[in-house]
Parts: C-alpha cells; sequence; structure tokens
C-alpha cells in the first residue's frame, strides 16, 4: 500500500481508538479529531486513486483492488459504511463540502 495512505490510515484508525475510549470530557475533541483524520485518509486514497493508469469505474471494481481489500480489512466494521460512501463519491468525482461531512 502507498506509504502516505498507510500513514493516514494509521493516524485516523489510532484517533478512532482513542475517541472509542473517551470519556465524556474528552468526547467532542477526540470526536472532532477523529473526522478530520478520516477524511484527511479519505483525501490520501482521492490522490491515489486519480493517478492510477487503469481507474475503477464501480465500488465494486475498486473494493476488489489488493489495496483497497487491505484497507478495508483494517478498518473498524463501523467505518466500513463511510468508507463506502466516501468512495463512490471519489469514483464519480464528487468533492464533499466540507459542512456536508459527517458530524
Amino acid at each position: 500500500m502507498n506509504t502516505t495512505i498507510q500513514q493516514a490510515m494509521d493516524t485516523m484508525l489510532r484517533n478512532w481508538n482513542a475517541m472509542s475510549g473517551a470519556d465524556h470530557d474528552d468526547a467532542e475533541p477526540t470526536a472532532d479529531e477523529f473526522q478530520s483524520s478520516f477524511y484527511a485518509f479519505i483525501d490520501e486514497l482521492r490522490e491515489w486513486l486519480s493517478a492510477l493508469e487503469h481507474k475503477p469505474q464501480t465500488l465494486d471494481e475498486l473494493l476488489e483492488l489488493p489495496e483497497i481489500q487491505t484497507i478495508v480489512e483494517q478498518l473498524p466494521a463501523p467505518l466500513h459504511l463511510n468508507f463506502e460512501t466516501e468512495a463512490e463519491l471519489i469514483l464519480d468525482n464528487q468533492l464533499r463540502i466540507e459542512e456536508d461531512k459527517y458530524d
């Protein structure tokens, strides 16, 4: 897997774990940190996909790529739908504007 994507994913997963274990006082800042790192990861993924010579045309084709399979295997189950939603937006060449990102 691309080193930049792996680093962004590692950061996102650390923030996911921190958010999951946060107490009430730390819930909001850790959630914000996770959200920011999730979209940084998605941005790296978008950049990598745009540089592919043979770009997948469908979500199924994308999910069959070995790099994407590695990502999905590492993602916590609650993030699979979010990942697939963002992947579809990437395939459709759509950018999520800041206010439309998940809260």
